[in-house]
């Protein structure tokens, strides 16, 4: 099966790179990879406090993810699968690939904001080359009637 990696972060154009992933997989029967990346600065080194701020951060993710879940659940009939890692955004999603050969395209959403820096989506376009699978870019400003009408 073909899987659609997406990015889960606070993002405003993740959400339109989740509702990309979910309704293309759905029109062709593929599955769903949310990954989300705890940054190591997140993270405060500390007798106890580390374990509880990774503990805070899964809680944090698990429930967004549930969000995003539950409308692919039951819009898209998509059960998409959650994976929590730690470290550099780019490089985790780097070796999320690597490691999933079903993985057939990464769905990165791309601000409307001309200032606004995705430094995973240039570390990606930097890598393009040597990457398995295709990258979707979708940018935050199209609408759901429009997604719908590409996917």
């Amino acid at each position: 099966m073909r899987k659609f990696l997406v990015l889960l972060d606070d993002s405003r154009e993740c959400l339109n790179a989740m509702r990309f992933a979910a309704m293309r997989a759905a029109n062709s029967g593929g599955g769903v990879v949310i990954l989300s990346v705890i940054p190591p600065e997140e993270i405060q080194h500390g007798f106890g406090v580390a374990e509880v701020m990774r503990a805070e951060a899964r809680e944090r993710i698990e429930a967004h993810f549930e969000v995003f879940a539950k409308w692919m659940r039951s819009r898209h009939k998509v059960e998409p699968q959650l994976v929590i890692r730690e470290g550099d955004v780019a490089e985790q999603l780097l070796s999320l690939i690597d490691e999933d050969g079903e993985i057939g395209i990464v769905v990165m959403g791309l601000s409307t904001d001309g200032s606004a820096q995705n430094p995973v989506l240039n570390r990606l376009m930097r890598d393009a080359a040597s990457l398995p699978c295709p990258i979707t870019v979708v940018p935050s400003g199209l609408s759901k009637e429009r997604l719908e009408s590409i996917t």
